[in-house]
């Protein structure tokens, strides 16, 4: 068994043979491919949003003017103000009752099931209303510290 080092003889230089100068790309091309990956992904949540018409909480002045106001209790059952209504019924129910009004008002409570909401809220949509959701003003008042 014969064992060469450096070339074959000893104490010979490297003659003919170069150093490795190139940069290994492999781990480049691993990294591209993941971030290609993520990229193609997630692009078509880039491409979709959904419109929030973000309520403002102010202070409204009192109003005598009844308006629509769509109920979600906790388990899911719709109110039109004071009188229950089915889902599919409320539109016919809105035009019915409030003639051409162009706005609805949607409050639920907060443990109501998300879908329920989203529900509503596009059979509202589908039927040519401008959907409002109805908020609490958080009680914004500075606690005076006791003394």
């Amino acid at each position: 068994m014969a064992l060469s080092v450096n070339g074959g003889g000893f104490g010979s230089r490297r003659r003919g043979v170069s150093s490795l100068s190139e940069i290994n790309v492999t781990p480049f091309v691993d990294v591209v491919l993941v971030l290609l990956i993520i990229f193609m992904l997630t692009a078509h949540v880039m491409e979709f949003g959904i419109e929030v018409d973000v309520p403002k909480v102010r202070h409204e002045k009192e109003t005598a003017k009844e308006m629509p106001v769509i109920s979600i209790t906790r388990d899911g059952t719709t109110w039109l103000n004071e009188k229950p209504v089915n889902i599919n019924d409320l539109p016919g129910a809105i035009r019915g009752r409030y003639g051409k009004t162009k706005g609805v008002y949607i409050r639920a409570d907060k443990q109501t099931i998300w879908e329920m909401v989203a529900q509503v809220t596009a059979e509202m949509g589908d039927a040519g209303f401008v959907v409002n959701m109805v908020t609490q003003p958080a009680d914004e008042t500075p606690k005076r510290s006791k003394r």
